[in-house]
């Protein structure tokens, strides 16, 4: 399948609304398909970056965790920043999601604070104990050190 969108362009778009649609299992595969092809901050998505946000609340966790990977690689701008940290939070908080949804999230949230520092401490009331219980011991370990990098960036 990478294959073929890599030597299909014209059908990149095609991809991109499939992954942002509500076909299951296929929008899941296409959102995997599109973050596997895809170029850092790629212009072929740039204009579906709200979509994106916006579908976020109303799709599964298979695909959000995916369309979480594709914003992950792109630039993002204040307000699709602000509106996407609010999504990611609340995903986060919710410790029954799965845990590759919740870090996904998570990474994003943290992403998003380099940007803008002065989040930096919500992202670190967001590592209460509570939160990173449920996840596997890899998971946390990549998330406390997350946290360091957090810190760092903090106090500069």
């Amino acid at each position: 399948m990478i294959s073929y969108l890599k030597s299909h362009p014209e059908n990149f778009e095609e991809a991109i609304r499939l992954a942002i649609s509500d076909k299951q299992p296929y929008s899941w595969w296409a959102a995997w398909l599109l973050w596997s092809c895809m170029e850092n901050n790629d212009q072929r998505i740039k204009r579906y970056i709200k979509k994106i946000i916006n579908t976020l609340t109303t799709h599964n966790d298979n695909q959000r965790r995916e369309l979480f990977i594709i914003l992950q690689k792109m630039e993002l701008n204040d307000e699709d920043d602000g509106k996407l940290f609010d999504v990611c939070v609340d995903v986060w908080k919710k410790n029954n999601k799965k845990a590759s949804v919740r870090y996904n999230a998570f990474k994003l949230c943290v992403k998003i604070a380099k940007n803008h520092p002065d989040l930096f401490n919500d992202i670190l009331f967001l590592t209460q104990q509570h939160y990173i219980d449920s996840l596997s011991v890899g998971v946390q370990k990549s998330i406390l050190k997350m946290i360091g990098e957090c810190k760092q960036l903090s106090t500069k």
